[in-house]
This record gives structure tokens, sequence and C-alpha cells, in this order.
């Protein structure tokens, strides 16, 4: 008889009943379990693909697609309040260029090892980043939703939180650079601790998920909160708080069963990038599926693997429409049903989605089949 983790157990089953976790513990396929529990869909940054990512809009098409969970990327301000941006730098999401009033506010600063000429959240309040508005983040692919530029405010945490409460749907924070945050006196795990708590989500059974590319916020927050906690995983490099520790560790190395148990120890589930799932060759076309989601299942970890994202040139090429290559048809929508089917079929328990709708679609589809 297999023993659930404390931090399952603290929460009952909730982790646990996603698609494939509880039968990959007890020992039964993920097929054979997936009429008993739907996967998850996550509203990435929002409905993304329709709207400014990261805006209440956004994430207000999310919810009436059906999405389980709201995703925000929180940052912090001069002041200490946290808001929904995908990173710290504002010049290809807001109009800042726009504001002379903030043109020596900008920039060159060196972010988890990068160096990036733009304006930061941290050098303004949140009283100054109010008067700025978003903007769409990739016109070019998307300009349905760059007609949306101008008409929105950047949205703090709370803003966001009470949104989804409202709702009766999931809020999914990730931390971004939370390493490069603590060097500037800016920590983020306290004021996000303190926000959940001031709404009751302070348990694993409440609707909540705090994720993050980097360790040890997570295994701070692990000592802080019993909401669940995701580490997510990128197709390469490594987690930045390691780099910056000397560890050599890599997502690679957090990806095997020895990486997967010590993150076990801290965390409820992973995000791993599809591409950790299911590789793709240089033409784009998906290879063998890797272990990964089997190895995870038998840590007892939940798996949310990002992004399904709608267009041609952001899909593998076995699941395009027209060009194979997506050169000609970059904006068309492919076979995201197929995509995600695929994804479900392995045992992936949810997904982040920029169009929320076609994984809920995907989702109906693949339960009543």
């Amino acid at each position: 008889m297999f023993k659930l983790p404390k931090r399952l157990l603290a929460g009952g089953l909730a982790v646990a009943a996603t698609t494939g976790v509880l039968a990959a513990l007890t020992g039964g396929s993920a097929s054979a379990d997936r009429h008993s529990a739907a996967p998850t869909v996550i509203g990435h940054r929002g409905a993304s693909a329709l709207r400014p990512e990261h805006t209440l809009g956004a994430y207000k098409v999310a919810i009436a697609q059906g999405a389980d969970f709201i995703e925000p990327d929180v940052v912090a301000t001069k002041d200490r309040a946290l808001v929904a941006r995908h990173d710290n730098w504002l010049a290809d999401t807001t109009d800042v260029e726009d504001h002379p009033e903030f043109a020596a506010r900008k920039k060159t600063k060196v972010i988890d090892g990068v160096t990036r000429t733009d304006w930061f959240t941290e050098d303004f309040t949140l009283a100054e980043l109010r008067t700025l508005r978003t903007t769409e983040r990739i016109p070019d692919l998307r300009p349905e939703s760059a007609v949306f530029d101008g008409l929105e405010v950047i949205p703090t945490l709370e803003e966001v939180i009470k949104l989804a409460r409202a709702n009766d749907v999931g809020v999914y924070p990730e931390t971004k650079h939370p390493t490069y945050f603590d060097g500037l006196g800016l920590s983020m795990e306290e004021p996000l601790v303190a926000l959940l708590n001031k709404y009751g989500l302070n348990d694993s059974r409440d609707k909540v998920i705090v994720q993050s590319f980097e360790t040890a916020n997570l295994r701070d927050l692990s000592r802080k909160t019993k909401v669940r906690l995701v580490q997510l995983m990128s197709a390469s490099g490594a987690p930045y708080d390691l780099e910056a520790a000397g560890d050599p560790r890599t997502y690679a190395d957090l990806a095997t069963p020895a990486g997967l148990k010590w993150i076990a120890s801290y965390a409820d589930g992973i995000g791993p990038a599809t591409a950790m799932i299911f590789p793709v060759d240089a033409t784009g076309k998906l290879g063998k599926p890797t272990s990964l989601v089997r190895d995870a299942h038998r840590n007892r970890l939940i798996v949310h693997a990002y992004t399904i994202r709608p267009e041609n040139s952001q899909l593998p090429a076995d699941f395009r429409q027209g060009n194979p290559q997506a050169a000609n048809y970059p904006r068309a929508t492919g076979d995201v049903y197929g995509w995600v089917t695929k994804l479900f079929e392995i045992g992936v328990d949810g997904l982040f989605c920029d169009d929320p709708s076609a994984a809920v679609a995907a989702r109906t589809k693949f339960l009543t089949r």
C-alpha cells in the first residue's frame, strides 16, 4: 500500500486526484484513470492568444472559456507591491516608451545573468506603473489581440486573486526572478504568503498553486505555507538560484528520478516544457516520448506542462495546418486538439494554454470518447 506525502495528505487527495497520478501510484495506467479525473486547464497569462497578456481582460476571457486556473506572473514594484507582468521589464508589454516623464528611468541591468536595457518595475511605484497602459507583446503574430492595446492598466496580484475568487476559479501565480529581487531587498515570498493568507488561501485544498523556475524560493515557501507548489522546468539551462550558488545541477538533472525525488521533498508537482515530454527534431516533429511523466508520477508529483499555443509556428510540425514548416502560415491555427489529446494520453495532469478554450474542448472529447 503506497503512502501519500505529507503535503498531499494535508489536503486529502485534492492534488493526487488528477489524470494519471493515482493510476501511477497504484500501478494502473493513465488511460484507465482518465474517466475519474479531468486534466487541469490553466489560462497561461490569461487567454494571452486573444488579449494582451496579464491583463484583467485576458484573465476574464480565460475564465469565460472554462479555464480551471488563471496564471499571473508576479514581479515587485519599488514600493513592494506585487503586480502581474511576465518579467520586470516593461517596454514589450506597455506603452512606457510613450511617457516622456519616465524617459530617465530607462536603464541597463543584468537580470539572471543577461544584460537588458529597458524600464523596470522595481524603479516604479505602483501608482506610477498604473499610469501606463498594457500592449500586446507579439503583435505581428497576434494582431487581433493588439486591437486591445492601451485599454487596460497593469493589474496587481490582489486584483487577480479577487477576480479568481469571484468566479470560483483557481489562481496559479509564478514568482519571477526571485533571486534577483532578493538582491534588491524586494523579496516576494513574504508579501505573497501574506496576500494569500489575507484571502484564506493557505491550505493544499485551496484553489491556488505557486510555481517558479527557481528552487530556493519554493523550498522557502514550503516552510511558510501549505499551498501547493510546482517546480517549473525548462528544456535547457538551469535554475538561476542554483547557478548563482555554484550548484552544477541543470533542469535535465532535476528531471532524472533522483532529481524528481528531491523536488518531491518541497513541491507537489512539476511544470515541464512540452519538449521535455516529447522532444522535437530539427524539423519540429515530435520524437519518442521520454519517461518524465511516468517518473514524476512515481515520485507522487503532478505534471502541468507548458505551453500550448494555437498558432502554427508555436505547434509541433505534426499538428500544423498548411505548410508543414509553418513558414507561410505562421498565424494559422493548427490542430490544437490533436496536440492536447496526445499530451493527455501520455498522462499529463494539466496544461498551460494561451487559448484555454481549445484545451477545454479537447478535454471534453478526451473524457467522453
